[in-house]
């Protein structure tokens, strides 16, 4: 079987199953990607990189620059393919990312490859990110916007053969004519390299100097790729100032870039990490309160092993890996009463679901937590047992995912 992965930042969400794959001698398995100075093969997998030739027309129309981008980036991939075609590769699966535009004209290369989308996310301008919070309102224009935005999901319906959903919240939001070819797997957590650890230390470089840290401590999480108020920053900081006097030992990991990952970036230069703890800095002991930036995956695992109790909040929108990752880890979870976080956390079974504007509501349910370690431990033991069940990469995900894609060669 030839295999055709295709994502911009190859492996990413591919990360298990290519090489996978690509170890059945069987199968020949290659890559796209436009990360550069990549080698020739990774785990298996043969990388071709490819770039688009030219830029964004500079004053183009609002409401087109993301199809325009998309466009572009179309193009790049579509003389790359047919490159490979010219090489001798054939595909008879592709296997693409379709949210950058890569995969908008592959069939055109090999019409009669199977050409499987994943299918991440069908923007809405009611009822899912956009509009959900009153404090960043969206205008009538901004509702015209993402309509001509769904134009990359559309023109991938009419080509594609299959679709791939990490989460079933998030294959809900496509339109039901291309739902039914959506099939529902996540990308797999290693649940068996993320464990509890109780004789985790990790020593920490801060701005108040060294400090070493172990389950004795009572340490609280709070991760997004980017603090931002898609990911509920705003909500968390406001709400820290109660938890930190009602818990005066508490101390408080922070871990996120100072960049935008989802939605608009902050006024003025700023960055939303810094608007939001200016808002509340005097009210809190910055002595507790660690920013710890981006850190290495291993340390972040630690992180989370650390945790007495790991905060998680968003927007209806994509799930993040961390809230997986944090209940392989045994966290104790609280977390807003968003999709699709619903299909992982059970108020009270395996953790706390709190309104996502309501601090009070955070704060409290996080002390009350703090104040109860025989209901954290059950709560965190049941996290782990759930993300074991239904997210482990061996036993579950990766299995699923090895049958769905020969689902697809003989469908």
């Amino acid at each position: 079987m030839h295999i055709l992965f295709v994502h911009q930042n190859f492996p990413a969400q591919f990360k298990h199953l290519a090489p996978a794959l690509a170890k059945d001698p069987n199968n020949q398995v290659v890559a796209m990607t436009m990360r550069p100075n990549q080698p020739a093969s990774w785990q298996g997998v043969r990388l071709v990189a490819y770039g688009a030739k030219r830029q964004s027309t500079p004053n183009i129309h609002a409401w087109v620059t993301d199809i325009e981008a998309k466009v572009i980036r179309g193009e790049a991939a579509f003389h790359c393919a047919q490159a490979l075609k010219a090489s001798g590769f054939t595909p008879d699966v592709i296997i693409a990312h379709c949210g950058w535009g890569e995969s908008l004209f592959l069939k055109d290369v090999w019409p009669q490859a199977k050409l499987a989308i994943y299918s991440e996310f069908y923007y809405h301008a009611r009822g899912a990110d956009v509009g959900f919070d009153p404090e960043f309102p969206s205008q009538i224009t901004e509702d015209c916007r993402i309509r001509v935005k769904n134009l990359n999901n559309l023109l991938h319906f009419e080509v594609a053969d299959a679709g791939l959903s990490p989460t079933h919240w998030q294959a809900s939001t496509f339109p039901e004519s291309f739902r039914s070819k959506i099939t529902v797997i996540h990308d797999g957590i290693d649940t068996q390299a993320i464990t509890p650890n109780a004789a985790v230390n990790l020593s920490l470089n801060t701005a108040h100097g060294a400090i070493t840290l172990t389950r004795q401590d009572e340490v609280i999480t709070f991760v997004a790729r980017n603090l931002e108020p898609y990911r509920g920053y705003h909500i968390f900081m406001r709400a820290l100032p109660e938890i930190l006097r009602q818990r005066p030992h508490a101390k408080v990991l922070i871990i996120g870039g100072d960049g935008v990952s989802y939605g608009k970036n902050a006024p003025n230069g700023q960055t939303w990490k810094e608007i939001f703890l200016r808002e509340v800095r005097e009210q809190l002991d910055m002595s507790r309160v660690f920013f710890l930036g981006q850190v290495p995956y291993p340390q972040f695992i630690g992180l989370l092993q650390l945790s007495r109790v790991h905060i998680y909040l968003t927007y209806p929108y994509v799930l993040s890996w961390s809230l997986l990752e944090a209940m392989s880890a045994g966290c104790t979870i609280v977390a807003s009463d968003t999709p699709p976080l619903k299909e992982a956390i059970v108020d009270h079974q395996t953790g706390r679901l709190v309104d996502f504007f309501d601090t009070t509501a955070l704060a409290k349910t996080v002390c009350g937590v703090l104040e109860n370690p025989q209901e954290a431990q059950r709560l965190g033991e049941n996290a782990r047992a759930f993300a074991q069940a239904n997210y482990d990469l061996q036993a579950v995900c990766l299995p699923k995912q090895l049958a769905w894609v020969n689902d697809l060669l003989r469908g």
